[in-house]
């Protein structure tokens, strides 16, 4: 009797396990849970540089324009309506033609991209760079002139610039005083904080695992980070936009500039939970108009839902 008794509990707990990793597991499920009703639009933070030697090989060019629509309709498919696209302006070739390629390609599709431009990390030049790209940006993705910019993510009909800080010492006085002679200026998303709130439009949270920081067992998921970056914007920021965030692990091991960091996706449980802070935190003074995941297809820090199950395990 007892063993049969052993035999029921371990088959029981067996079939409970495969359900619950299975909608773990299901990252499209799990979007599709958040996108229904009154929420955020999705979007994925998108890494064009692969094909590039600089970069590790993930079987694929982001040049290729099959790749992308792939790429666009395996995203729609999980309720992702964009990407924000990583670049660094147009000193950089590579990524800057894959954006093209992408608006392109996207403007076919009923899709949507935007730029989230990497700020110079050269801190003597990163204001000087930044309004070189970003006229750049204008005149070629999301301005009048521009051939595909329909597809330009846009927000009460302004084109939105994700930007990442590197240097930061761009002075973005500067770059909003030259933005706004613009016919319709951008709206400068920023992340998370920064001394110069007064010109920007809004702020973004990115994948961080809070205050304990990086855990040599991966089990801090950035949940403090969260609740402290939705606070900050009651608090602080009433009126500027909030961009959620949620990502589904992170392991930098692949990366040339790795720093041996982790976060476990706990089968799962980390993107679902990153989600629902962001759900329980839709409520409140801020414009919410998007959800950014972190990301979609970034294998060198670990974070790609692209072609990807959320297993158990770090990374």
């Amino acid at each position: 009797m007892k063993v049969r008794f052993v035999s029921k509990v371990f088959f029981s707990l067996f079939l409970t396990c495969m359900v619950v990793t299975a909608r773990s597991n299901d990252v499209g499920t799990l979007l599709e849970q958040w996108s229904s009703g009154s929420r955020p639009k999705i979007i994925a933070a998108y890494m064009p540089w692969f094909g590039d030697p600089r970069h590790i090989d993930v079987g694929y060019s982001s040049q290729d324009p099959d790749v992308i629509r792939r790429q666009i309709d395996e995203a729609v498919s999980m309720g992702i309506s964009g990407f924000a696209v990583d670049w660094n302006g147009p000193t950089h070739s590579y990524t800057d033609k894959n954006f093209e390629i992408m608006e392109k390609i996207a403007s076919e599709k009923q899709f949507h991209v935007a730029l989230l431009y990497n700020e110079s990390d050269d801190p003597g030049q990163s204001t000087d760079a930044t309004i070189t790209s970003l006229d750049r940006a204008y005149k070629a993705y999301f301005g009048p002139d521009a051939p595909y910019r329909s597809a330009y993510m846009t927000y009460n009909n302004r084109p939105i610039v994700f930007i990442f800080p590197k240097s930061g010492k761009t002075d973005w006085n500067l770059v909003r005083q030259h933005v706004n002679s613009w016919a319709i200026p951008p709206l400068l998303v920023y992340k998370e904080d920064s001394p110069y709130a007064n010109v920007l439009d809004g702020f973004y949270v990115w994948v961080n695992p809070g205050k304990k920081g990086w855990q040599a067992n991966g089990s801090a998921w950035g949940k403090d980070h969260l609740e402290d970056f939705y606070k900050r914007m009651r608090d602080k920021y009433p009126d500027k936009l909030l961009v959620a965030g949620a990502w589904p692990g992170f392991d930098d091991s692949k990366a040339s500039w790795g720093l041996n960091r982790h976060m476990d996706t706990r089968c799962g449980k980390t993107l679902e939970e990153t989600l629902q802070i962001a759900a329980q935190e839709n409520s409140g003074p801020n414009p919410r108009p998007f959800l950014l995941i972190q990301t979609w297809n970034d294998y060198e820090e670990g974070t790609a839902l692209e072609r990807r199950s959320l297993d158990c395990g770090k990374g």
